[in-house]
């Protein structure tokens, strides 16, 4: 909070106490609404009956007191029904302007004290990285540099689901269709090519059931008695019960695809703290099993396995062990809850999957409360919604998903041929292109799945995204490249780039707004901290650069005369740039200097 702020939200106290006897410690600003005059908004509505005036009453006697009591901070107010509009001086924005300047802490909000655990991507070791992966992975990267700046201490973990039902089916059809064939033989990434056999896992499994169906066996029963997928379940048996012959091929193919998710993250620009593998976990989740089964937190039925009766919470019965011993996903959800806290003994742990997965977060908290264990609380599901796209859903087990690396390059190819179009090059070496069109594809890539509130479903358009134009990516880092360029002209020229200025110079409405704007950020940074939503930051981002474009094509800054308007024009554009390269870089957005 500016000391503006302070001073008037101090000065609104002291009104409805002189004017209504209305003892009020609690009080907040709103930034006024475009379509009104003014620079900050006090709501009025909740002291009408304390005061027993109308609204428009009490913001008209409070305008009054504000320019008797402040005349040197209000220059004048708008009364709109219960909201007091109230508009600074020109010396106010002075001092604001240098508040921002010589803030120290501008981009750092104050030391928490406090451990936060994030875990996101959770891939599992059967299939390649697509497109609901990446909405996951720049969310869960780019939560952790929200938190990071908003003072917390962050640790970012990865769980693997490296082992399972849906991996044997991967490793059954390679053992089936796939003739020795390997990432180098085959020319495929090692998840691309473990995916492959997923898929053939898939085509197999449906042709069987039909197959079933046609003899007259109900589709359901068909389903459990195809012979392929009694293989699988009897192969992840196997893999539980330490048959070399399964756990070799499981190693090899867990490393084929593990090698290439390491690609494709550094491809994507995130990274992890640490990474667990449920193949690590599931024994561990067990044991709590057997604990709360002593405890009598869960019952066994007669045919062997384990449930939790939930109904009480409002849920119901959920299986954590199969009749025939082998692990469920809660069960090493479970483990891997006190794998983290035995690691980091943080006070909260935040999950990043997709709302498909509600239900399961819901009843693991339960469990773990059930089980009365220190890492039970402070467990948060970041719930997000899927992504679509135009054609429809997307089904990894029909490979009718978009692959993460082939929309990655994408994004990449586009951004080069725009680039190539607008002439946005000159000068540059062929190594200082690939890197723009790098940071470019991919900045519009992650500012597109990241400006909608993580909670929407959304729908993603790759033309719309590459856009220079408009609310996207480019059009930010663009910004950013223009300022850049301000700011070098103005270095060869010797010009202060933050210099001392009188205060008495008179602002334009666009160099107003684009001090309020500045002032805004860390706000913006603790709500964003609060939500757990880039969101924010990405609708600031965009904000910003609107507002420094109008500004920029309003008035002029290098070729300004007097000196001080120049100084302060420059101030800005400078204090402008390095929000936006902050900002964009808390969402994993590289902003370049050059274009």
């Amino acid at each position: 909070m500016s000391s503006i702020q302070v001073q008037l939200i101090a000065s609104i106290q002291a009104g409805l106490s002189s004017l209504f006897h209305i003892e009020e410690n609690d009080l907040s600003l709103q930034e006024t609404k475009k379509e009104f005059e003014g620079a900050y908004t006090f709501v009025v509505f909740p002291y009408t009956k304390r005061a027993a005036k109308a609204p428009a009453q009490i913001a008209q006697a409070l305008g009054d007191y504000l320019l008797e009591n402040n005349p040197q901070l209000v220059k004048t107010y708008q009364v709109v029904q219960g909201f007091l509009n109230i508009s600074l001086h020109d010396s106010v924005w002075y001092v604001l302007l240098q508040e921002i300047a010589s803030d120290d802490s501008a981009f750092q909000l104050a030391p928490k004290n406090e451990k936060i655990v994030i875990e996101y991507s959770s891939p599992n070791t059967n299939k390649p990285l697509h497109l609901g992966h990446l909405r996951n992975n720049f969310l869960g990267y780019s939560v952790a540099q929200i938190l990071k700046a908003g003072g917390y201490e962050v640790i970012k973990t990865n769980l693997v689901n490296d082992r399972g039902i849906h991996i044997c089916k991967s490793m059954l059809a390679y053992q089936l269709f796939g003739n020795g064939e390997t990432p180098s033989s085959s020319g495929l990434k090692g998840d691309h090519l473990v995916g492959k056999y997923y898929v053939a896992f898939d085509k197999a499994y449906k042709s069987e059931i039909e197959q079933l169906v046609s003899t007259g066996v109900d589709p359901e029963k068909a389903k459990a008695q195809a012979p392929i997928m009694l293989q699988a379940q009897a192969m992840l048996l196997a893999w539980e019960q330490g048959e070399p012959s399964v756990i070799q091929l499981w190693e090899t193919m867990n490393a084929w695809v593990l090698e290439g998710f390491a690609a494709s993250y550094k491809q994507m620009g995130v990274d992890f703290d640490k990474i667990y593998r449920e193949s690590n976990t599931y024994l561990l989740g067990k044991k709590l099993v057997d604990e709360g089964l002593s405890q009598g937190v869960f019952y066994q039925k007669p045919d062997g396995s384990v449930w939790i009766n939930l109904e009480d919470e409002g849920l119901d019965e959920k299986l954590v062990l199969r009749k025939d011993g082998t692990s469920v996903y809660i069960t090493q959800d479970m483990g891997t809850a006190q794998l983290k806290y035995e690691d980091f003994g943080a006070q909260q742990s935040i999950y990043v999957v997709g709302n498909e997965q509600d239900y399961h977060f819901e009843v693991l908290f339960h469990i773990l409360k059930k089980l009365n264990k220190p890492f039970s609380l402070g467990n948060y599901h970041l719930s997000y919604g899927m992504v679509d796209l135009p054609s429809g859903k997307m089904k990894s087990r029909e490979g009718t998903v978009v692959d993460a690396d082939d929309l990655m390059q994408e994004m990449v190819d586009t951004a080069r041929e725009r680039t190539l179009e607008l002439g946005k090059i000159e000068g540059f070496t062929e190594e200082e292109s690939n890197q723009l069109f790098q940071q470019l594809g991919m900045g519009a890539l992650k500012y597109f799945l990241l400006k909608v509130d993580p909670k929407k479903r959304m729908l993603f358009n790759p033309e719309e995204s590459i856009d220079f134009q408009g609310n996207t990516g480019p059009f930010i880092q663009y910004t950013h490249t223009r300022i850049c360029s301000i700011r070098r002209k103005a270095i060869e020229k010797g010009y202060p780039l933050n210099g001392e200025t009188q205060s008495k110079i008179s602002f334009a409405e666009s160099e107003r707004e684009l001090i309020f704007l500045l002032g805004t950020y860390k706000s913006k940074l603790a709500e964003a901290c609060e939500n757990f939503s880039p969101s924010i930051i990405a609708q600031y981002s965009f904000d910003l650069a609107k507002q420094f474009n109008k500004f920029y094509n309003e008035l002029t800054i290098l070729n300004e005369e007097n000196e001080e308007i120049r100084t302060i024009r420059l101030t800005l554009a400078d204090l402008t740039g390095k929000t936006i390269q902050h900002a964009t870089s808390l969402l994993g957005i590289v902003s370049p200097e050059r274009m």
